[in-house]
């Protein structure tokens, strides 16, 4: 509320907030409080432990108390069990671990994943811009981008991908950034540009990362979008080759590359189809495409280091 003078009303806590520039602990408080009212904490069954989470995202707590920190946990274990078949479950189970360690970027990051599983682009898009703050990492940088087309706004997703120099991206999230501007492009139908950002030197079928099916299919549906099936049809191939070779080598060194034998898909482009063929494998595009996988093996990156110091009292109070 708002006095005729301009000033804000007497008792308006928020206008007074909003007055002057808030700190980091008050943005977070402030973002916060739309996950504290009335939410009940969802049951954890009975053989949950703390230790159920990964050991370096557990290490990532240790700036709240154990009680609060072994709570917090069993969270985070639930959402990361249950993303899969119950994201709506999943997610309350990172609301609850929200409303207790806020400030922690990791816990941020569990809960914009869970929303943007269950559809809520918004808040999903929020909690990742608090997780980039906090963390300063880009790693989150392309589901950024797909709650922008989510919420409807695929020309501020492009000025958001475009906003980082890609050469400073790991592989992993090079291609899935890739996936999710040639995603805006179709948004805006813009078919043909779709097509050319996913023309990057991991499309190559030769090799299989974790990323390669997600690739190859994208670059399948975008060529069926733009009517050349024959090719679509060859991708799409393509893309369940690398998931069964990646199937195959579950067991082998995470990150390993593995030569793919498809002689049947090999196919020889038509002149007018040459420029939207795949990449072929040079020297600089095998370098770049024999990169380690940093998906197959990431932890959750931790908080900062300004914040920790008032962590655990704070989360102590939620």
């Amino acid at each position: 509320m708002w006095t005729r003078d301009g000033a804000p009303a007497r008792g308006d806590r928020d206008a007074f907030r909003r007055e002057r520039e808030l700190t980091e602990e008050e943005r977070i408080a402030f973002e916060l409080k739309s996950i504290r009212p009335r939410h009940d904490d969802p049951e954890i069954p009975a053989d949950v432990t703390p230790q159920d989470l990964d050991k370096g995202a557990r290490n990532e707590l240790k700036t709240l108390s154990k009680e609060n920190a072994d709570g917090v946990a069993q969270h985070l274990a639930m959402a990361a069990r249950l993303i899969g078949t119950d994201p709506a479950l999943a997610h309350l189970h990172a609301m609850s671990a929200a409303r207790r360690a806020g400030r922690i970027a990791m816990v941020r990051e569990t809960l914009a994943i869970t929303a943007y599983e269950t559809g809520d682009y918004a808040l999903a898009l929020r909690e990742l811009r608090t997780y980039r703050r906090i963390s300063g990492k880009d790693d989150q940088l392309p589901l950024m981008v797909d709650s922008e087309r989510g919420v409807g706004r695929p020309e501020r997703a492009l000025e958001l991908g475009r906003s980082v120099d890609r050469s400073t991206l790991d592989v992993s999230v090079r291609v899935a950034l890739a996936i999710a501007m040639s995603g805006a492009r179709l948004d805006l139908g813009q078919n043909e540009d779709a097509l050319a950002e996913l023309e990057i030197p991991q499309l190559d079928p030769k090799r299989a990362f974790s990323w390669s099916p997600a690739l190859f299919d994208a670059y399948a549906e975008t060529l069926d979008i733009l009517g050349r099936e024959d090719e679509a049809a060859i991708w799409h191939d393509r893309a369940t080759i690398a998931a069964e070779a990646l199937e195959q080598s579950a067991a082998d060194d995470e990150g390993e590359t593995m030569v793919v034998v498809e002689e049947l898909l090999e196919f020889e482009p038509s002149e007018d189809e040459s420029s939207h063929d795949a990449p072929s494998t040079d020297d600089s595009s095998a370098a770049a495409a024999g990169e380690p996988d940093a998906a197959a093996e990431q932890e959750p990156e931790s908080a900062s280091g300004e914040d920790a110091a008032d962590e655990s009292a704070a989360d102590e109070k939620a």
